[in-house]
């Protein structure tokens, strides 16, 4: 495997004294799409919000073990650092309903209470939205609220808000479930065009969307890594099992 941009080692999840995750060890190579599937409720989200840390913002949840982004424990590091380090995208597209296209994009600094000043705000916008395949579809409605886009451009919208801060990491919460067959392939097409760029961790429960996109497969079953490879030697037995 390719060096890891992010390494997890022993991580268990709790809600309360509910264990969601139990002892996950997972390496992410950088600049590829790694899948993560597995049944409903078996941790794939938890997993993914413990990676940015916004698993911990939920109440009486707690995470333990490490998780090393470029060999930094991110359990050291402020969350708003990793936050902007590790950017991610929901399941239902959700533009920020008040503001317009461009404000959308550029969301991110100004709540980071970040200066820009309006040239490097303009090129910033533009390069995002070029990123996520969306600027000529919205290049002259740019000061319109991005809630009146189709819902695959929202979601678009959505991962060029994510894409202005650079992150290194993108993830995304099953990003196709809300979507029609059109806008998922777009999406598809995004997702394998962007790892070029930045490194990207797709929760997915869509066997077929998995083989599509991702170049490594980890399945969780019970909040347990049951296996992890690359996603053309990854064995689909596990995926009889019963999924959302």
């Amino acid at each position: 495997m390719e060096s890891p941009v992010l390494r997890i080692e022993n991580l268990s999840a709790y809600y309360g004294e509910r264990v969601v995750l139990k002892d996950i060890n997972l390496s992410v190579p950088k600049n590829k799409v790694t899948a993560i599937m597995g049944p409903s409720g078996c941790g794939k989200t938890t997993l993914i919000r413990c990676i940015n840390r916004m698993h911990e913002l939920l109440p009486d949840a707690k995470a333990e073990g490490k998780i090393y982004l470029d060999n930094e424990d991110i359990f050291t590091l402020n969350p708003i650092i990793v936050r902007r380090r590790i950017g991610m995208v929901f399941q239902r597209p959700n533009p920020f309903p008040t503001m317009s296209i461009y404000d959308n994009v550029i969301a991110g600094y100004k709540l980071n209470g970040i200066r820009l000043n309006r040239t490097k705000m303009d090129r910033i916008v533009e390069d995002s939205l070029k990123k996520a395949s969306l600027w000529n579809e919205v290049k002259d409605s740019l000061y319109k609220r991005g809630t009146f886009l189709s819902g695959g451009q929202q979601q678009r919208l959505c991962i060029a808000r994510a894409l202005a801060m650079k992150p290194e990491i993108l993830l995304l919460d099953e990003p196709t479930s809300a979507l029609d067959p059109k806008a998922t392939s777009r999406i598809e097409e995004l997702i394998v065009e962007l790892k070029k760029a930045v490194t990207i961790v797709l929760v997915t429960h869509n066997i077929a969307q998995a083989s599509r996109v991702s170049d490594y497969t980890a399945f969780l079953y019970l909040g347990e890594l049951i296996e992890f490879g690359d996603t053309g030697t990854v064995s689909y037995t596990h995926l009889t099992l019963p999924t959302n």
